[in-house]
């Protein structure tokens, strides 16, 4: 084992479970907890000292639920909720639906002692499909092992009474419990709400495309429904038959109401975990969510170091999570298809230890990846605590000493040029305040000095200029380091303007190919790039401070070559002038507007004849076509 994996394997033996810290964790104020909660919907859980759960709620925004805690008088019950609490954990979810279904679940499995609603038993409806020949629809709470089908569950009981009223109205499916043959049908048939199978009135195979069209919107695939009902909407309207009308209209909104991806609540059987982990620099968060028995179970939250590449450290963290006290499920879904794809000593691993290989892979199927994209969203917000409570000192200490800098580089400024063959050529200055992007300070430049020409050097040196000879004489406090975005070129130009200026400052060049750092040596000194781990913290903000002036300046770049292309896009055809060119793009708003624009409404704007207007069309999408070939051949310059 490499000496990463083994560092790595020490340090995820010592895994920390947040359900285990928090309550140990009496430094943190519970008031602090809830003031640093996310705003997203989801779970919260109140624990007591000794750990144990006392509270379990939801909220469309867990931030502004927890804050309304210590705001304004309470009441006795939750007054003696907030004396017995200790701390906080969230869990966050997709919407507010799944908040509520999560709920459900986890007071139902923990049994807290303040909850009083959800503690009778009570589930909430799904709709059931029956099996056997013309299968019947309909609303239940039991789930029976009879080779049904079940879809929900939906806590919106009124939009599915609503819907399957309709469905029923529409595709007419029999209504009695048991099918048994007739000889003569009944009411539903003569009002035509049932196609009457038991007297042999509709094929089998017609019954089942019914039955088709409803399981397929069931499963999500609601548009041709939608589609389906929306016609059926603008005839009957046609026809004067309001009432029907809106039935049409009230299904597609009960539709719109219950199409929402359910990640914590399904009935697929297959117990299978889902495993998701975020990182920055050495910091690690694992988070594992659990279903069985078709529920989300639990969520664990694991914090550790991460000296490994990704595919050593999830493979070490399956084998230190699932032990024989804790056996693997036959599922695990993981973020990275080419992770999974190499997993092969984990798999041995797997047989050697359960005597079973569960399937490891990347979820393909949406409800899978709505749930494996939850447990990332919990692990970045867990991540997102950790560098907070942390700050950004050992970062900055760690880039000081790997850079040799003089001074911790508290305040950073970064450069970068972009232009495509020397048009619009533009720079662009970001500040890195502490670690994170100070935006108030950030500054853009319309290069005038290489206008028409290719020299990144000579570019370098006129941004560096006109920011430091302004600081000069305004007399402000310089930056601890620059970093432009480049190799030694780049770092020798803004050098020779700070030589010029009289002013010493660090610097550094981060090029992009290998990122390869870049110091100013001692002249005639052969020049060498500093080379720094990928896992390194002081490289990952470095890379941070470059992405961030790379997208100011492109921005910008693209900004400007985009106002100039279309005015000259349409004064470029002969018959139109300055203002008329003004005319029509005002109408328009935009070239991507006038290139779908009709021909009569391009000549009424411009006050033109059609033949002219036509001409104006082709001309205009011609141009974007060259722009779209001027922008792909920008990036591929950015790229070298």
């Amino acid at each position: 084992m490499s000496e990463s994996r083994l560092h790595l394997k020490q340090s995820v033996r010592q895994l920390t479970s947040l359900a285990n810290v928090l309550p140990q964790n009496a430094s943190i104020d519970i008031k602090d907890q809830a003031f640093a909660a996310p705003f997203e919907p989801g779970c919260y859980i109140m624990r007591d000292a000794a750990g144990g759960i006392i509270y379990i709620g939801k909220a469309k925004s867990l931030r502004n639920r927890l804050r309304s805690y210590f705001s304004g008088v309470k009441d006795v019950k939750t007054a003696t909720l907030m004396r017995h609490a200790a701390c906080i954990e969230t869990i966050i979810v997709s919407n507010e639906y799944e908040a509520l279904l999560l709920e459900n679940t986890l007071i139902k499995q923990h049994n807290p002692k303040y909850n009083i609603n959800l503690k009778d038993g009570k589930s909430y409806p799904v709709i059931r499909v029956s099996t056997g020949a013309f299968p019947r629809i309909f609303k239940t709470r039991q789930i029976i092992e009879d080779g049904s089908s079940y879809y929900g569950p939906f806590p919106n009981v009124h939009a599915v009474d609503h819907l399957l009223d309709v469905l029923k109205k529409i595709y007419p499916l029999r209504k009695c419990k048991t099918l048994r043959k007739r000889a003569a049908p009944c009411m539903y048939y003569h009002i035509k709400q049932c196609a009457a199978p038991c007297c042999g009135k509709i094929s089998d195979a017609i019954y089942q495309e019914y039955i088709e069209k409803i399981t397929g919107f069931l499963r999500g695939e609601t548009a041709p429904l939608v589609i389906e009902l929306t016609e059926r909407m603008h005839k009957a309207a046609k026809e004067l038959s309001f009432e029907k009308a809106a039935q049409f209209r009230n299904a597609i909104t009960a539709i719109n109401e219950l199409n929402t991806v359910n990640s914590v609540v399904d009935f697929d059987e297959d117990s299978r975990d889902y495993i998701a982990f975020a990182s920055e620099g050495v910091l690690i968060t694992w988070t594992v969510f659990s279903m069985r028995g078709g529920k989300l179970t639990g969520r664990e939250l694991y914090r550790t170091k991460n000296a490994a590449e990704e595919h050593d450290s999830l493979e070490t963290f399956l084998m230190v999570f699932y032990t024989q006290d804790h056996p693997p499920p036959h599922k695990i879904y993981v973020q990275k298809s080419e992770i999974a794809a190499g997993f092969t000593s984990i798999k041995q691993y797997f047989k050697e230890q359960f005597n079973f290989v569960p399937k490891i892979s990347t979820p393909q199927e949406k409800r899978h990846i709505a749930a494996l994209a939850m447990a990332r969203q919990n692990a970045l917000e867990d991540l997102r605590k950790r560098v907070k409570e942390r700050g950004m000192g050992p970062v900055l200490d760690a880039l000081r000493q790997a850079l040799g800098l003089k001074r911790r580089p508290e305040r950073i400024e970064g450069f970068d040029i972009a232009q495509l063959n020397g048009r619009h050529p533009t720079a662009s200055l970001i500040t890195f305040l502490n670690g994170m992007p100070d935006k108030k300070n950030y500054r853009v430049f319309k290069l005038r000095t290489v206008v028409g020409k290719v020299d990144d050097f000579a570019a370098m040196r006129e941004a560096v200029s006109r920011r430091y000879t302004r600081m000069l004489r305004e007399d402000n406090p310089l930056p601890d380091l620059v970093l432009v975005d480049g190799g030694i070129g780049q770092v020798n130009a803004a050098k020779s303007v700070f030589e010029k200026l009289g002013i010493d400052i660090d610097l550094a060049g981060l090029a992009k190919r290998d990122e390869e750092i870049w110091l100013p040596g001692a002249p005639g000194a052969a020049a060498e790039p500093l080379r720094l781990p990928r896992s390194s913290e002081a490289l990952k903000l470095l890379q941070a401070v470059r992405d961030e002036t790379h997208r100011v300046a492109t921005t910008l770049n693209q900004k400007l070559r985009s106002k100039g292309l279309s005015l000259r896009a349409l004064e470029s055809i002969d018959g139109i002038g300055p203002v008329r060119a003004q005319s029509i793009l005002r109408a328009f708003g935009s070239l991507q507007r006038i290139a779908v624009g009709a021909v009569e409404e391009i000549a009424a704007a411009g006050g033109i004849k059609p033949d002219l207007a036509a001409l104006v069309k082709a001309a205009v999408q011609l141009e974007i076509e060259n722009r779209r070939q001027e922008t792909a051949a920008f990036a591929d310059t950015e790229k070298r």
